[in-house]
């Protein structure tokens, strides 16, 4: 079966998340949620090359990542100034290695069929891969519809600005309420904020 190419909220995700009022506001804003799936391999990297880094820095640097090196060889093979050359710092470069050779040697190859913790606990064994990875990782390379990334900070802060929640505690039982559709909830607290 081919891998498909973008996830689209389901029918009932979008009946569930519209029984909350300002979910159905954000709803009626920007349409159905959808979003392109990503290889595992160049998901993996950019989260990577994105983390702690604005929206605007992250694609420059990841325009220049995939120019020069196309393919996890050319990454598995590159020395540290070339890395360093186009952004990147010592210890992202460090990661991306691993991530290319782990790659290499088939380690992102049947992924799909984990669940999302065992996922998360075998992503986050690997350098450079914590939860805020791991939980991108599931929403933007396998299309799963139940992720709640609590750590994302345009998730705190859309919850802030939509629904006044402060504090992890909050956000977790913000995220309850949408349940098992948190992923498309998640992506309009990142539109609101747009």
């Amino acid at each position: 079966m081919p891998r498909p190419r973008e996830f689209v909220a389901t029918p009932a995700a979008l009946r569930r998340l519209r029984r909350d009022p300002t979910m159905a506001a954000l709803i009626r804003t920007h349409g159905p949620a959808r979003w392109r799936l990503r290889r595992p391999y160049a998901a993996l990297c950019g989260s990577i090359i994105s983390q702690q880094l604005s929206t605007k820095v992250a694609r420059t640097i990841l325009k220049r990542f995939r120019a020069r090196f196309p393919t996890q060889d050319s990454l598995a093979k590159a020395r540290l100034p070339a890395l360093r050359a186009i952004g990147l710092s010592a210890q992202k470069s460090g990661y991306l290695r691993g991530i290319a050779r782990f790659a290499k040697t088939g380690g992102l190859r049947g992924l799909d069929r984990f669940d999302d913790e065992p996922l998360i606990e075998q992503l986050t064994a690997l350098k450079g891969v914590g939860v805020w990875t791991a939980h991108m990782f599931l929403m933007f390379s396998l299309g799963r519809p139940d992720v709640w990334p609590i750590g994302d900070y345009g998730i705190q802060k859309g919850a802030q600005q939509e629904y006044s929640v402060d504090g992890v505690a909050e956000l977790s039982a913000l995220g309850d309420r949408f349940a098992p559709y948190r992923s498309a909830a998640a992506i309009y607290l990142w539109r609101a904020i747009d």
